[in-house]
């Protein structure tokens, strides 16, 4: 089979009445597009997609970036529409290399024989390995195909270098509650969609659009569920009810791009000693099908990382929770993975032992490394008294205070300071103590 689809595909959906509302209600004009109006501005990137009346002031390769479902897919689809051009699209989650080979040989086969442009359409690029990015440099600087690439992810850090500086990063903004209403009534009216067959009251729309959270595909996902319930129910009317009906856990599953939102958001939130913001993010990823155990590994990074020492019974307490997880399972793993958000955000905080490891880190990476002080060397094989190793080395229990005042880190870095309490919790008391540990090593 070819690998290569004609323009009008991406339209075969839509006229399937067993595809799912959003799908047949997928724009097949740029004028049925909803927002992202400031991308559509005469003479910008995309009309020049859009319209190419001169092929070569068209772009070559644009990355569309923003969140799930504000029309990133649409707008590829769009293009290969309005230019004639043969479509090609490589999933980014099941391809590798050899895929996106073949895809480009065949362009360019297309391109020597009936002189056709070909866009390459790749959703979750920032999914592509950096071999599978570097695979497509050539046929974006030889323009053997159109690239249009979509991600949710920060193209900065999810996409290469060359790749990026060849591209022109076009970025969509989230969807506004008046776009769902109109993609709502739009669904309910159109004739590929719900074909007037039920309405929809005031207080059922706005929970649709809260329930979406801007985005499109699910606004017409629950859409669709709310209206099979009344009429299932004989009812003319999608009310309040339907819409909760119709709404289950699914409605705040999210994809690979919501989940790092929603871990980052989750730790920051205990970072920031706002319990509550910390349950509320823990609910929504449990809600959502996160793995239990995952979380309970971002919660002891966490109760190391920013609680540290200044309460350092936290994370022994996150570790068994960790444990007790494993052990029990969901649902009941939800209790113990409360209690321990509770007992990190609440704590007090210190980034200090993070900070130490990441100084000392940065010095041996810089080469400030040193030999080891002959008198810390192993002494216990036959020829180290021979070398020194060993001699001169002070005991520290036979010293006060159970400290040895000698030379323990390498000449080049001596009298170098990783660790520095802060006055937080137990580390306030640590600052005292270790004031007095280091007058009497005599590095302060």
């Amino acid at each position: 089979m070819d690998i290569f689809e004609s323009s009008v595909t991406p339209a075969v959906a839509e006229s399937n009445a067993h595809a799912p509302l959003a799908a047949r209600m997928r724009p097949t004009t740029v004028e049925e597009l909803v927002g992202q109006q400031h991308l559509l501005t005469p003479g910008s990137p995309l009309r020049r997609l859009l319209e190419p009346a001169d092929p070569a002031k068209a772009v070559s390769s644009v990355i569309l970036w923003g969140p799930p479902g504000v029309g990133k897919t649409t707008l590829a689809y769009l293009v290969a529409r309005s230019s004639g051009r043969h479509f090609a699209e490589v999933s980014a989650v099941s391809s590798g290399v050899k895929e996106v080979r073949d895809v480009i040989s065949e362009a360019k086969r297309h391109l020597a024989t009936d002189g056709k442009e070909t866009i390459l359409f790749i959703d979750e690029v920032h999914r592509f390995s950096k071999s599978q990015q570097d695979s497509l440099l050539p046929a974006v600087e030889n323009r053997w195909v159109t690239l249009i690439a979509a991600t949710t992810e920060n193209p900065s850090f999810s996409v290469i270098s060359p790749l990026l500086s060849r591209s022109i990063l076009l970025t969509l903004n989230p969807l506004e509650d008046a776009d769902i209403a109109k993609l709502i009534h739009r669904a309910l009216d159109d004739k590929r969609g719900l074909d007037n067959r039920v309405g929809i009251n005031t207080g059922a729309e706005q929970m649709i659009i809260r329930l979406a959270g801007a985005d499109a595909r699910r606004s017409l996902t629950i859409l669709e569920a709310a209206a099979q319930t009344a009429i299932d129910a004989g009812r003319k009317e999608i009310d309040e009810d339907s819409v909760a009906k119709a709404a289950d856990a699914a409605l705040v599953r999210y994809g690979e791009d919501e989940h790092y939102d929603v871990i980052s958001a989750f730790i920051k939130s205990m970072r920031g000693s706002d319990v509550d913001a910390a349950m509320h993010y823990l609910a929504r990823m449990l809600e959502a099908g996160e793995d239990p155990r995952f979380i309970a590994r971002r919660i002891m990074i966490c109760a190391s990382e920013d609680v540290g020492m200044a309460d350092p019974s936290v994370l022994p307490l996150t570790v068994a929770a960790a444990q007790a997880t494993q052990l029990i399972g969901m649902p009941e793993a939800r209790i113990i993975l409360a209690q321990a958000v509770v007992a990190v955000a609440t704590a007090p905080k210190s980034n200090a032992s993070y900070m130490a490891i990441n100084r000392a880190i940065a010095d041996v990476r810089a080469g400030k490394i040193g030999v080891v002080p002959p008198p810390l060397r192993d002494a216990h094989y036959a020829g180290a008294k021979r070398l020194g190793h060993g001699e001169g080395y002070v005991y520290a229990h036979d010293e006060p205070y159970s400290i040895a005042a000698q030379q323990y880190l390498p000449d080049q870095l001596k009298g170098r300071v990783y660790y520095e309490p802060t006055g937080n919790g137990f580390e306030s008391s640590l600052t005292k103590r270790l004031q007095k540990i280091r007058s009497l090593l005599k590095i302060r």
